[in-house]
Formats: structure tokens, C-alpha cells, sequence
């Protein structure tokens, strides 16, 4: 008899201890399907965010990476529907894309030079172009500066084994040739001469020592943290450095397009960019 009842108090407490087991899987199913179902609610929200929202390409000089990259955020937040990509290289190097039919809405370009190509060719909205800043064109060296070199006329000397420069497709190239030109060293220096495709590239050869200098934009020197040892002036360059801005004639956000531009000649706009070493011209 007592067995018996031993017995059936332990499958009574069995009984009991499944039961709750039971229940505890049964909350913790419900709880995981919870969490799935707002992990996926969150997921599709996010799709639609994104889905719902227009992207905007915008092709912009090399030198303009980190100024459009800091404005990106204040843009999207003042446009939640609207989503920036940017193309940055050498302007030659994207007004050629252009050409070839890539997709843009902006250009921003480092010299007027392909803009002024653009309009020839019909390509931009004329009615929205318009100068965004002004750069300068400097010649910097790496941090301790070396080989001592203080004015671009000290390429011509021996101890300078190294010079880095734009090619002839890049604007910071052909303001490179029209300053050495002006200067009456040009040819002398050419055995010294390594090209870079794009303003980014010469900084880079600079900062890291493969070259002892380059001739680069005042804003990637700073950038960049070298020394600028040269500023051409007047006398070396016919033209100041000016950065014209446009809409593309096929953009397939016209309107979204203007938008930004219109953003560019903001109060907000001028203040980074005057921060990275830009001179703003639309305020």
C-alpha cells in the first residue's frame, strides 16, 4: 500500500514537472515567434525606407571626397527621401563617363574647363550651373620635409629626386604644367616626374615618402596633415581655381537634382566646406 502511494505521488510529480515544462516551451515559442515577427517587421520597414526612398548620383572631383561625404549626412537628414551616391574622381576621368552615357544628375567639377565641355556638348542644364568654391594649388611635402625644399622652384635641384604630380587628363595636372611652364622649369624636371590619375593618388605618393613632393589642392593637403611649403599666385596660374556645379541634362532626378544644388549654395554647405579649406563663392 505504501508503495502504491509512493508511486503515484511520483507520477503526479512527473505529470506536474512536464506540465510546466510544457508551458515554459510554449512561452519561450511564443516569445522567439515575438521577436522573429518584430525582427521581420523592422526588416520590411527598412525595406520599404529604402525602397521608398530616390537615390541621387551625384560625380564630383576627387578633391571635394571628404567635404560631400560630411555634407551627405546633413543633406539626408534635411531629405529623409532622399538617398545620396557619389562617383568621386579626376574630372577628365568622370566628364569621359559622362560621355559614355553613365549615370549621373550632378557634376562638380575641380576646374571649368570639363564643364565648360559639357555645355558645348548640350549635356548640362545651363540654367543651374553655377561657381560653388574656390581652391588653391599648392606644393606640399611630408612631415620633417627632408630634402629642405621651400618654392617650387627647388624641383630643379638635385637633392629633389622625386616629384609628383596630376597627369595632362587631370585639372591638378594641367594647373601643375601651367604653374612649372610659367616658372621656366617644366622641361627640366620630367626625368624627375611620377603621374598620378587623380589629385588623391599624388597626395597619397607624398604622405606616404614615394615621392618628395607633389603639387596638390590646398584643401587635400590639410586633409591629408602635410606641410604646404608653396601657394601659386597670380603669376603662375592665369585663372583662379574655381569649381563649377550642374545639373545633367538626362538626370533622371531633375528636380532632386536642383535640390542639392540649392543645398551646395546653403549657409550649412558654406561652413564645411570652409572647414576643409574650400573658399565658398555661393554664399
Amino acid at each position: 500500500m505504501n508503495f502504491k502511494k509512493i508511486s503515484m505521488a511520483a507520477l503526479a510529480g512527473a505529470l506536474l514537472i512536464a506540465t510546466a515544462a510544457c508551458a515554459n516551451n510554449n512561452k519561450n515559442d511564443n516569445n522567439s515567434n515575438e521577436l522573429m515577427s518584430n525582427s521581420n517587421v523592422a526588416k520590411s520597414n527598412e525595406a520599404t525606407d529604402t525602397k521608398d526612398k530616390k537615390e541621387l548620383t551625384v560625380f564630383a572631383a576627387a578633391s571635394m571626397t571628404e567635404a560631400l561625404e560630411e555634407l551627405k549626412t546633413e543633406f539626408e537628414k534635411e531629405n529623409p527621401n532622399l538617398s545620396l551616391t557619389f562617383n568621386f574622381d579626376s574630372s577628365g576621368t568622370l566628364k569621359t563617363q559622362i560621355d559614355e552615357g553613365a549615370d549621373c544628375d550632378v557634376f562638380v567639377s575641380a576646374a571649368q574647363k570639363q564643364m565648360d565641355e559639357l555645355e558645348g556638348e548640350d549635356k548640362i542644364d545651363k540654367e543651374t550651373r553655377f561657381d560653388l568654391l574656390e581652391n588653391e594649388v599648392t606644393l606640399a611635402v611630408a612631415e620633417r620635409n627632408e630634402k629642405g625644399i621651400k618654392d617650387f622652384k627647388d624641383l630643379e635641384k638635385d637633392e629633389v629626386e622625386k616629384i609628383a604630380l596630376g597627369n595632362s587628363d587631370v585639372p591638378v595636372g594641367q594647373y601643375s604644367e601651367e604653374i612649372l611652364k610659367n616658372l621656366g622649369i617644366w622641361d627640366k624636371i620630367q626625368d624627375k616626374v611620377t603621374f598620378g590619375s587623380n589629385v588623391k593618388e599624388v597626395t597619397s605618393w607624398v604622405s606616404e615618402k614615394v615621392a618628395d613632393c607633389g603639387i596638390v589642392y590646398k584643401t587635400d593637403a590639410k586633409t591629408a596633415g602635410l606641410e604646404t611649403v608653396a601657394v601659386a599666385d597670380d603669376s603662375m596660374l592665369e585663372n583662379k581655381v574655381v569649381y563649377p556645379a550642374a545639373l545633367l541634362k538626362n538626370s533622371k532626378n531633375p528636380e532632386e537634382g536642383k535640390k542639392y544644388l540649392e543645398f551646395l549654395k546653403g549657409e550649412k554647405a558654406s561652413e564645411i566646406l570652409d572647414k576643409y579649406g574650400f573658399k565658398p563663392l555661393s554664399k
